[in-house]
């Protein structure tokens, strides 16, 4: 398996290329994403992980973890939606497809430029997640463009990294890596604790799992719920 490179980005004609070995289903995904090309989809939740890493389109969502980015993007992935990474030459895409990314199904641009916004803006056409890395902090008003844009063409924005105004930010407040013994073994997986802030609603914890070379999804795992206020309307 391998993710389609573009560098720099192509004509979205050209990226939009669809998969599968049924022709009923490829139909079908061809109709959706024209539809979606159209501007005339709607607002729905795509399926996480966990409930807890669920998305909604139309929406931005930021993290400061790449593990939690790529578990972020895994969920719609593995259930067949088409993902694309912005900005993020060094992620780690054995570790993407290990959560179950489907690289075949994942567009990758390394090296956006100053115009990366440009490209998250094209590939929204197409994806219906897109993880970016930011090149340097993000404006309020492009920041709204781009959301108006996703409200249009149902997709949602996965930041690593900050991003105003997202609709939650995930945060890893503990981590702990299991596999290796003394001086010998390999990592096999990941135990964090991730805290979840909404505009409006108490911050919330919960366990996660994710494997390394031994499994494909994540396993959540009880944790206790902070319960700090979050300010209505505020910046993440």
């Amino acid at each position: 398996m391998s993710a389609a490179v573009v560098d720099p980005v192509p004509d979205q004609h050209r990226t939009s290329r669809a998969a599968g070995p049924a022709a009923a289903g490829t139909l079908a995904e061809l109709r959706q994403r024209v539809h979606r090309m159209q501007g005339g989809a709607s607002s729905r939740r795509l399926p996480g992980l966990t409930p807890e890493l669920d998305l909604a389109t139309g929406s931005a969502y930021a993290t400061d973890s790449a593990s939690l980015a790529l578990a972020l993007l895994a969920g719609p992935s593995s259930a067949g939606e088409w993902v694309g990474v912005v900005g993020a030459p060094d992620l780690g895409y054995e570790a993407a497809a290990g959560l179950g990314v489907d690289l075949e199904r994942t567009i990758v641009v390394p090296h956006p430029g100053e115009h990366w916004l440009s490209v998250v803006a094209a590939l929204v056409d197409v994806a219906s997640v897109v993880l970016v890395r930011p090149a340097g902090p993000v404006a309020e008003h492009p920041a709204e463009r781009l959301r108006a844009r996703l409200r249009t063409k149902d997709a949602a924005l996965v930041c690593w990294g900050e991003w105003p105004r997202c609709a939650a930010r995930f945060s890893v407040r503990e981590s702990a890596w299991s596999g290796l013994g003394r001086g010998h073994g390999h990592l096999s997986g990941r135990r964090m604790v991730v805290e979840v802030g909404r505009a409006g609603s108490t911050r919330q914890s919960f366990g996660l799992h994710l494997p390394g070379r031994g499994g494909v999804e994540p396993v959540a795992a009880p944790a206790p719920v902070a319960r700090r206020p979050v300010a209505v309307g505020a910046a993440w």
